[in-house]
């Protein structure tokens, strides 16, 4: 199901709105609309899934990325001015964990709280049925791991993340052990339901997406390696894949999160829109 909130819904008068949304996405009172850019958009896509999946006295999953970082920041701003508390949260890697604890939110891990009442993530892909590629960050199995933990997982993306099927749009990572990399590179192209891929060993920076930004393969959170799976055509079964990628011996988790999404809020030069499987 698709809930559109248009430009309508940031119709605002100062008192009501400002206080609430960030004052340079807004025109003049006269105006009567907000005109964002897309991080602006992102921002409000961040803080709007606070503000409706997040309450005091929960364990919250905190995500990876560009607009991920926005919902952290929300947490720690609601945390500062006392609107929400005994929040703990639980980061999905190196980077969301400095960030959170920049702004005093207070962390702990799965190893004492296995149980999630909400995680709040972004995404690379998005297909029609709300599965994703994740990945692009280089936090895959962090992300994986805390987010299969939750009772809710919350996406939030750019409508530009939206695809007809996963694929074409962004490679898909496979997170694998440096161990005999070459051969596990091959057994993950030649998984039956990846059949036409192009497999690439990520090189430079884990964080950059397939973008080469050095010699030197990439090198996760986990000191794993990551291989990006091209394909030209959608994946014609992203369950049947990941399936096959969890099963090859070198794999230790993939990019696919089939099933998983409670609602995605999404971000667009229209405003905020809503979809829920």
């Amino acid at each position: 199901t698709r809930l559109v909130l248009t430009s309508a819904l940031f119709a605002f008068s100062p008192q009501s709105v400002t206080s609430r949304l960030n004052r340079s996405a807004l025109r003049t009172p006269a105006q009567q609309v907000v005109m964002a850019t897309q991080d602006e958009l992102k921002k409000l896509a961040g803080y709007k899934a606070v503000d409706d999946y997040v309450r005091s006295g929960m364990v919250v999953g905190l995500g990876t990325g560009s607009t991920a970082a926005f919902a952290v920041e929300r947490v720690g701003m609601k945390l500062k001015s006392g609107e929400l508390k005994d929040i703990i949260a639980i980061p999905t890697s190196v980077r969301t964990k400095e960030q959170a604890e920049a702004l005093g939110i207070p962390l702990v891990t799965l190893g004492t709280h296995s149980d999630l009442d909400v995680a709040i993530d972004g995404a690379d892909a998005v297909d029609p049925r709300l599965n994703l590629i994740k990945g692009g960050g280089g936090a895959l199995l962090r992300e994986k791991m805390v987010e299969v933990c939750a009772k809710k997982f919350i996406v939030i993306v750019d409508d530009t993340k939206l695809c007809a099927g996963l694929g074409p749009s962004f490679p898909l990572p496979v997170e694998i052990t440096p161990f005999c990399w070459e051969h596990t590179l091959r057994k993950v192209a030649a998984c039956p339901a990846a059949a036409g891929c192009e497999a690439k060993l990520r090189l430079g920076s884990a964080a950059t997406g397939s973008k080469v930004d050095g010699t030197d393969p990439a090198v996760t959170d986990n000191d794993n390696y990551i291989v990006d799976l091209f394909f030209k055509q959608p994946i014609a079964d992203p369950v049947a894949l990941a399936a096959q990628l969890k099963a090859t011996v070198g794999v230790v988790d993939h990019g696919l999160f089939c099933g998983m999404t409670t609602a995605c809020i999404i971000a667009g030069k229209d405003g905020i829109s809503v979809q829920t499987p």
